[in-house]
């Protein structure tokens, strides 16, 4: 297997492999030039992120300061909004169902390092799928670890620190981020 396979498979990989240095060059430069551009080009912007995301549905914004390793394995519905300085780490797939808000300043992560220091210092990484549903808000600055599947119409409260899997329909907040509420009827639009 290459290291690509091997990454995208969930398997311990070499994160300095030539082949996936190069592609995150490629990415790095795609989002130099996209913070580049005016900011009243829009129709730039949009061409930009579709060579760089592996899919970005129609009416989704990505605002400056958007910072990612490979963008390839980045899927983003339609509708979605990715606010100011955010980082999607996409070792392995991240994918944003339709009509997410995504505020400034949140991180999602699915690469992950092994505990031991001996692989850990030769560069040994792995990383594990981000799955995040439809109509989801992401609170400014919360953090989502490698692994997690956060259901529709859920709520992260800003600043949380989601190392688990959400359900759907919930109000999550803190670090480690906990449900404090579902969400719906009367406490539609509360959050």
């Amino acid at each position: 297997m290459t290291e690509r396979e091997k990454m995208l498979a969930g398997l311990p990989y070499d994160g300095m492999d030539p082949a996936l240095l190069a592609e995150r060059y490629r990415a790095r430069a795609l989002v130099q030039r996209m913070d580049a551009l005016p900011p009243e080009d829009e129709a730039a912007r949009r061409a930009v992120l579709e060579q760089l995301l592996g899919a970005i549905g129609e009416k989704t914004m990505v605002m400056p300061g958007f910072r990612c390793d490979y963008g390839s394995n980045i899927r983003l519905g339609a509708g979605s909004y990715v606010n100011f300085n955010c980082v999607f780490l996409d070792c392995a797939p991240i994918t944003l169902g339709d009509h997410c808000q995504v505020a400034p300043a949140v991180q999602i992560y699915t690469a992950t390092h092994p505990l031991e220091a001996e692989p850990r210092a030769a560069g040994i990484e792995s990383a594990h799928p981000v799955t995040i549903g439809r109509n989801v808000w992401l609170g400014g600055g919360c953090i989502v670890l490698p692994g997690v599947t956060i259901g529709d119409d859920t709520v992260v409260g800003a600043g949380a620190v989601v190392n688990r899997d959400l359900p759907p329909g919930v109000l999550a907040v803190g670090n480690p981020a906990r449900v404090v509420r579902r969400l719906g009827g009367a406490d539609a639009g509360q959050a």
